[in-house]
């Protein structure tokens, strides 16, 4: 189909059309149906529009009448009160009117929070901090296992670390894994298992050992001497040799001992029946010697009561 040439009734505008022949006097283009139908529609509006004012000039009219008529009856020096309409006045946005929105003014409004703020460098500054409260620490073998450390109340109470079958290189060993806090003071509980080694001078320099690093993890070292066992003379002469030995190499590198030999030799009730962990009584013993160097200031030997 061919198109032909046209023009616009409205606007005077040619166009090509397929479906309008070029004598049609009433064809009219797109852009000016739309501009029609528009002004249609606004026609329709302003009508309504005034249809919705109406109702509101009646009302002010009213009132302008009632209001005068008071006025006369009042008479003149008077001041004339109007009465209260009976039904409440309407919002603009009840009668129908336009209203216009305002924008709500965010930073107007805006307070600044409360933000608490610290210095995470702080730890890395000269200024001194309040530092974490030292506990102690009682490490060693079975023969620990019922010790009940009670410390003063100026003190936190005491970590006891029960190690069953440890010897000095055992004990070493989880102190270095402890390595990371420090303590106010560490007793350390060894020998009664060392000597089943039969290496005198093995045993001593695992327990130099055992010393050395526990003073790099505390102020204060304490060994807590062993105890005279009842299992065959062997064993018993060893552990006298090493109580002997450990009494004087602590007094010389000034780290404290507790004289737990004195304590329970001569004493058998203070062992069980096997004749090598202590009882309940020789549990308390213990408890009460460890607790009493451990509330006290002093370094050195604690001889037997």
């Amino acid at each position: 189909m061919s198109e032909s040439l046209v023009a616009c009734v409205e606007c005077g505008m040619y166009s090509y059309s397929s479906s309008v022949s070029s004598d049609n006097n009433n064809y009219i283009c797109v852009k000016c149906r739309l501009v029609i139908s528009m002004t249609e529609k606004i026609s329709l509006l302003e009508e309504r529009f005034r249809a919705l004012e109406s109702p509101r000039k009646f009302v002010a009219a009213s009132a302008a009448s009632v209001a005068a008529s008071a006025a006369s009856v009042a008479g003149p020096g008077c001041t004339a009160v109007a009465s209260e309409p009976s039904a409440p006045a309407l919002e603009p946005s009840q009668r129908g009117e336009w209203v216009t929105s305002r924008r709500h003014n965010r930073r107007a409004e805006h307070r600044p929070s409360q933000v608490p703020v610290s210095n995470r460098f702080a730890p890395l500054s000269n200024t001194p901090t309040e530092r974490p409260v030292k506990r102690a620490l009682v490490i060693g073998d079975s023969q620990l296992r019922h010790v009940n450390v009670a410390t003063s109340l100026e003190t936190p109470a005491a970590i006891v670390k029960c190690i069953p079958g440890a010897r000095a290189p055992d004990i070493r060993a989880n102190l270095k894994v402890l390595a990371k806090r420090k303590y106010s003071k560490i007793v350390i509980h060894v020998g009664t298992n060392d000597v089943g080694l039969r290496q005198s001078e093995i045993t001593k320099d695992n327990v130099k050992e055992v010393c050395e690093l526990a003073g790099t993890m505390s102020d204060a070292v304490i060994c807590s001497g062993p105890i005279p066992v009842r299992r065959g003379a062997e064993t018993y002469s060893r552990l006298w040799a090493l109580h002997r030995w450990m009494s004087k190499w602590c007094s010389d590198n000034k780290v404290g001992y507790i004289d737990n030999w004195t304590r329970f030799e001569g004493r058998p009730g203070l062992l069980k029946r096997d004749g090598i962990h202590p009882s309940w009584e020789g549990a308390a013993l213990i408890s009460r010697s460890i607790s009493a160097r451990l509330n006290s200031g002093s370094v050195g030997v604690v001889n037997g009561d």
